[in-house]
């Protein structure tokens, strides 16, 4: 089976190799794609190294499979181009995810919508695959009316000029925050009082927080929180669900945190909740507060699962509760997610001879 990785040489596009060895999914010829500016360079995988490529001579190669971790203007550009060619795409960027064509699949969920009509599937965004997959039971049990979340979010999630900015900022932070202003009133940004270095925010990051991903939309939303509000209804096949979010990034470089409070629509005991989230496949409830025991970013990082706790009724509403939320949003929200549908694939028979 050939298998091209468009981003190969990405954040993304590193671990997806990675789960792709540790999954032992059958890749008999990997079809490495970047930019034009990385081909030539080798990637290694399954102990040996593969040349990158364009995305011209990887199509050329009629691979069976592609998973794209590129943006969403590559994806735009070059996903309808492999699905021509006969290849199946999982897309991890944002762009094919509300085409109401294309399926988003959080595979444990959702799984079932792919058909062999779908020659592009979209990888839903990592915030909204954490919360979705212990929502899901939820859902099916008692009816969600309503979700409010806000996001506590991982540098990795912006790639590796995020972590680099991050890391230079603590090695100059010492010196230079005693001559950090703040903006002025009408928001010039404070990064000139930190020196020339590469930077993909605004602001600093280190010792910081950054209630803003992705760019700002008319209503006051980013569109990170639109892909949450839009993405949950679209999984989980509901579109009475009100969803809010605020998304925020913090300097972690572990993973993302969520905390979610719930309205059902049937009353529920919080053993119910429990047990209905850790009865969902890739859930783990860590919840015993009593014992410090609750899910936290460190410990996430580079584990598949989503971790669940601090479960609690929320006394102010009938019927809802409030919890916490952590995983690897490079793993299961990224890469292992993209895997598994593709793993999907070729157990339908979708992919190969």
């Amino acid at each position: 089976m050939k298998v091209a990785l468009v981003g190969a040489t990405g954040l993304v596009g590193t671990r997806m190799l990675q789960v792709l060895e540790e999954r032992n999914f059958p890749v008999d010829e990997l079809l490495p794609v970047a930019s034009e500016r990385s081909v030539g360079r080798k990637v290694e995988f399954k102990g040996r190294s593969w040349t990158v490529m364009s995305a011209e001579d990887a199509i050329a190669a009629k691979p069976e499979l592609a998973l794209f971790s590129a943006g969403g203007d590559t994806s735009r550009e070059l996903a309808p181009r492999f699905a021509e060619a006969g290849c199946r795409v999982v897309d991890n960027s944002s762009f094919w995810r509300m085409d109401p064509d294309k399926k988003l699949v959080v595979p444990e969920i959702n799984g079932d919508v792919i058909t062999g009509d779908d020659y592009i599937i979209a990888n839903p965004n990592c915030s909204t695959i954490q919360m979705v997959l212990p929502l899901a039971p939820v859902h099916r049990e008692l009816g969600i009316k309503r979700i409010v979340v806000s996001t506590y979010q991982s540098v990795t999630g912006t790639g590796y000029k995020a972590i680099s900015q991050m890391n230079t900022e603590r090695t100059l932070a010492e010196s230079n925050r005693r001559r950090l202003r703040l903006p002025d009133t009408e928001g010039a940004t404070a990064m000139d009082s930190w020196g020339e270095y590469p930077a993909v925010y605004p602001y600093p990051i280190d010792q910081n927080v950054l209630p803003h991903i992705d760019s700002f939309l008319e209503n006051g939303y980013t569109k990170e929180e639109m892909k949450m509000v839009n993405e949950t209804k679209k999984i989980l096949r509901d579109d009475s669900i009100a969803v809010t979010a605020t998304t925020v990034r913090v300097p972690v470089q572990g993973g993302h945190s969520e905390s979610i409070n719930v309205e059902t629509c049937k009353p529920f005991t919080l053993e119910q909740i429990r047990s209905l989230m850790a009865s969902e496949p890739g859930v783990v409830v860590q919840d015993d507060p009593s014992h410090n025991v609750y899910p936290m970013p460190l410990y996430a990082w580079g584990k598949d699962e989503v971790f669940v706790g601090r479960i609690r009724r929320d006394f102010t509403v009938e019927n809802a509760f409030n919890f916490w939320c952590v995983s690897d949003n490079i793993r299961k929200g990224a890469a292992t997610n993209a895997v598994q549908i593709a793993r999907l694939l070729l157990d339908r028979g979708l992919l190969g001879d």
